[in-house]
């Protein structure tokens, strides 16, 4: 069965770029972006790494930080990640896990047979610090993703743990944000003094502290 929100993240144990890692001892209490890619040394996958590398400020700015997953070796990684500093002008600053028996992309669900049943998928989990998988996205191998959406679902995730809030759709940190139904009108003056808007009553929006 395929991992779902609230779930634990599983733990394991790997071979990193960075040397041996036990997962949930590495996360720590920080956000972790976990996520695969088809193979080294492929086009769009080169693109992905060299994002996630120009990313790490912003990521450390959130309490949080990347880890790449292929069925490829250590050593193909480090080969191909000069490559990727080469082409993306950024280093490759996160670990990457080799996983050539596939054991943590099964255990993830990385591997979906219908499209390949040997390399992995484009997974991506957003995992708290309590080790709970918050977010899942998966793409086909032909498509990049937009790490400025991950970016964004962090900060959605983040604001809205801290305040009784919703995003709505096409939210950017510092949009208004909706305040959750269960929050009574009299509990929400109490929680946003700052004032709010109704538009129904199930549809209230706030300007975030």
């Amino acid at each position: 069965m395929a991992l779902q929100l609230g779930d634990i993240a599983p733990d394991f144990s790997a071979d990193t770029t960075q040397g041996p890692i036990q997962f949930h001892d590495w996360a720590g209490d920080s956000w972790v972006i976990l996520f695969s890619h088809p193979k080294d040394f492929t086009p769009v996958c080169t693109t992905e790494l060299g994002l996630t590398g120009k990313l790490k400020d912003e990521f450390a700015q959130r309490n949080a930080k990347a880890i790449a997953l292929s069925v490829d070796s250590v050593e193909d990684h480090k080969a191909w990640s000069s490559d990727i500093e080469e082409t993306q002008g950024t280093a490759v600053n996160f670990p990457i896990i080799a996983d050539p028996q596939r054991s943590v992309a099964n255990l993830y669900g990385m591997i979906h047979p219908k499209a390949s049943d040997t390399l992995t998928v484009r997974s991506l989990f957003v995992i708290d610090p309590n080790k709970k998988v918050r977010l899942t996205i998966t793409y086909p191998a032909s498509t990049g993703r937009n790490f400025n959406e991950v970016l964004r679902v962090l900060d959605s995730l983040q604001l809205t743990d801290r305040e009784k809030l919703a995003t709505p759709g096409n939210w950017q940190p510092g949009d208004e944000a909706i305040i959750v139904p269960a929050v009574s009108d009299e509990q929400a003056r109490e929680l946003f003094p700052q004032g709010f808007k109704t538009i129904k009553p199930y549809l209230r929006t706030v300007q975030p502290k």
